[in-house]
C-alpha cells in the first residue's frame, strides 16, 4: 500500500505543469511570441504584465543592439536587443522593483531568453533585453556587470527569433539603432 502512494505522488508531479504566459509582441517589422515563467520569477513578471497590462508599453521600442563586434572597450562581450521606453524618464515608467537572480529563478539566459536591463541591483523597471545565444556572463556570479548579480531573467522568446536577429542586425552607432523600431502593440494570449 505504501509503494501505491509513493507511485500516486510521483505520477502527480510528474502531471504538474508550469503555469506559463504567453504574450505576442507586434513590432513594426514582424511579430515576437513571448513565453514568461510566473512561477519562477514572480515580481519580475508581474512588473512587465503590469506595463503590458496597464498601456505603459505604448511607447516601447527597440533601440540597443549589442554584438560581437560593436563592444570594443568590455572584455566580457555579450549579443542582446534592448528595449522599452528608452534612456530617459518616461511618464509611464514605474518605480523600480527588488532582483530577481537566476541563481533563484532558475531561469538562465540562454539564446531567446528575456529578462530586465538595470545598472544596480534593484534598479530595473521598465528596460528589457533578448538574448542571442547563450549569455551566461549575464547570470548570478556571470562577469559581465562587477557586482556578480546578474540580470532579472523572467521567460523565452517562444517564437519570433528571425526577428529578434534582424533587429539586432540593423543598422546602428554604437549600439544605438539609427532607426528605432516600434513595438506596435503586446497581446496576452
Amino acid at each position: 500500500m505504501k509503494n501505491l502512494y509513493i507511485l500516486l505522488i510521483l505520477i502527480l508531479l510528474s502531471c504538474h505543469k508550469e503555469k506559463t504566459i504567453l504574450i505576442q509582441m507586434n513590432t513594426e517589422i514582424g511579430k515576437i511570441k513571448l513565453e514568461l515563467y510566473p512561477e519562477k520569477a514572480p515580481i519580475t513578471v508581474n512588473n512587465f504584465l503590469k506595463y503590458v497590462n496597464e498601456n505603459r508599453y505604448d511607447d516601447f521600442h527597440f533601440y540597443r543592439v549589442v554584438h560581437i563586434d560593436n563592444q570594443p572597450y568590455n572584455n566580457i562581450k555579450i549579443e542582446v536587443i534592448q528595449g522599452g521606453l528608452g534612456f530617459e524618464k518616461h511618464p509611464s515608467e514605474l518605480p523600480p522593483i527588488p532582483h530577481e537572480i537566476t541563481e533563484l529563478t532558475g531561469i538562465k539566459h540562454l539564446d531567446g531568453t528575456i529578462s530586465m536591463a538595470r545598472s544596480e541591483p534593484g534598479t530595473a523597471s521598465s528596460e528589457i533585453f533578448i538574448c542571442i545565444n547563450d549569455q551566461p556572463d549575464l547570470d548570478f556570479q556571470g562577469k559581465r556587470n562587477p557586482d556578480g548579480q546578474g540580470f532579472a531573467a523572467f521567460g523565452k522568446v517562444k517564437s519570433g527569433m528571425d526577428i529578434v536577429r534582424k533587429i539586432q542586425s540593423l543598422p546602428e552607432m554604437k549600439q544605438i539603432l539609427n532607426n528605432k523600431v516600434k513595438v506596435n502593440d503586446f497581446k496576452q494570449k
